[in-house]
């Protein structure tokens, strides 16, 4: 099972754990495994 790193986002109310990959799309950061062409822009955007 592969290992998937984990953050702790500090705040005001206390610490949460995040795997990276929600952390990076709370901030709307995405990983794309191919070229951006006009079909997967509008993939991503729907």
């Amino acid at each position: 099972m592969p290992l998937i790193p984990t953050v702790i986002e500090k705040s005001q109310f206390g610490e949460r754990a995040y795997d990276i990959y929600s952390r990076l799309l709370k901030d709307r950061i995405i990983f794309l495994g191919e070229p951006v062409t006009d079909t997967v822009a509008n993939i991503i955007i729907a």
